[in-house]
C-alpha cells in the first residue's frame, strides 16, 4: 500500500461535491488550488480530490447517482494577496463572480472573495487577519 498523508484537525474532515460536468470542474479547481498553493491530491476515472474536497460525477459509486446541489465552501488563504488570486483564477476558468475580494463584517479583518463554480456552489478564499496559529495543521501518516 501506497503511503498516505492527511491532515487533520481542522473543523470538516470531508466534502464530497457530485458535478454534472466533471472536466469543467476539475479545471475550475485546479486553477483555484494552484492560486492557493493546494496540491492536487490525486484523480481517477470520474474523480478528482485535493484535501479534504472529494469531487465525483453522479455516476461514481460514492455518489449515489445523486447530484449535491448548491454548497458553500470556504478555503483558507494565508494572506490578501492570496484570496486576490483565488478570484482572478476562478473567474478566468469558468466560475462567476459571487462576491469580489474585500472585507466584510464577519470579524475584524475578514477578507474575502466568492465566486460560483460550475455547477453553482458558492466557492470562498478567506483570509481571516493577522492571527497566530499553535500549528497549520495535524499531519496524519498511514
Amino acid at each position: 500500500m501506497e503511503t498516505q498523508e492527511l491532515h487533520r484537525g481542522r473543523l470538516i474532515d470531508h466534502i464530497q461535491l457530485v458535478v454534472r460536468d466533471l472536466p469543467a470542474s476539475q479545471k475550475f479547481y485546479t486553477a483555484v488550488f494552484d492560486a492557493l498553493k493546494i496540491p492536487m491530491a490525486g484523480t481517477g476515472d470520474g474523480y478528482f480530490w485535493a484535501d479534504e474536497l472529494f469531487v465525483s460525477t453522479a455516476d461514481n459509486e460514492a455518489a449515489q447517482g445523486e447530484l449535491t446541489g448548491r454548497h458553500h465552501l470556504a478555503f483558507q488563504a494565508h494572506d490578501r494577496a492570496m484570496v486576490d488570486a483565488f478570484h482572478r483564477a476562478a473567474m478566468a476558468h469558468g466560475g462567476r463572480d459571487n462576491g469580489p475580494p474585500g472585507l466584510r463584517p464577519y470579524h475584524p479583518g475578514y477578507y474575502a472573495a466568492f465566486v460560483l463554480d460550475p455547477d453553482g456552489n458558492n466557492i470562498e478564499a478567506v483570509y481571516h487577519g493577522e492571527a497566530r496559529r499553535s500549528a497549520p495543521s495535524v499531519t496524519v501518516t498511514f
